[in-house]
């Protein structure tokens, strides 16, 4: 194997490997996100199925709608001025942990497998 072959792989297994960790951390945590979901529940209910008709059920929703909606929410792309409120405070992770949360969680339909 040639000398800039071999310089070619080693970085790719590095930057590889340096990549890792951090796309593992990207993934939500439902457990954090339960925990994180305190003023969530005011308006979705402790488990993201509201009895209030006035506020979205989020339960069992796909997780990456949740993120971006919650992106969009934070930048001002989606418009509800509570919502932007709590969206802008909360980190990437708080993101992705809590629509772990409400994505774990039973919805009015969830198709088997379709999480």
């Amino acid at each position: 194997m040639k000398h800039a072959t071999r310089t070619r792989l080693a970085t790719i297994a590095v930057a590889a490997a340096l990549a890792a960790p951090a796309a593992a951390q990207a993934a939500g945590d439902a457990a954090r996100g339960k925990a994180k979901s305190e003023a969530c529940q005011a308006c979705h209910g402790p488990d993201g199925n509201s009895d209030n008709p006035a506020f979205p059920r989020i339960a069992g929703q796909h997780s990456d709608y949740l993120v971006k909606a919650l992106e969009a929410y934070a930048s001002g792309a989606r418009q509800n001025a509570i919502m932007q409120g709590f969206a802008a405070t909360l980190s990437a992770q708080d993101r992705q942990d809590l629509a772990a949360w409400y994505a774990s969680q039973d919805g009015l339909t969830t198709l088997k497998g379709q999480r």
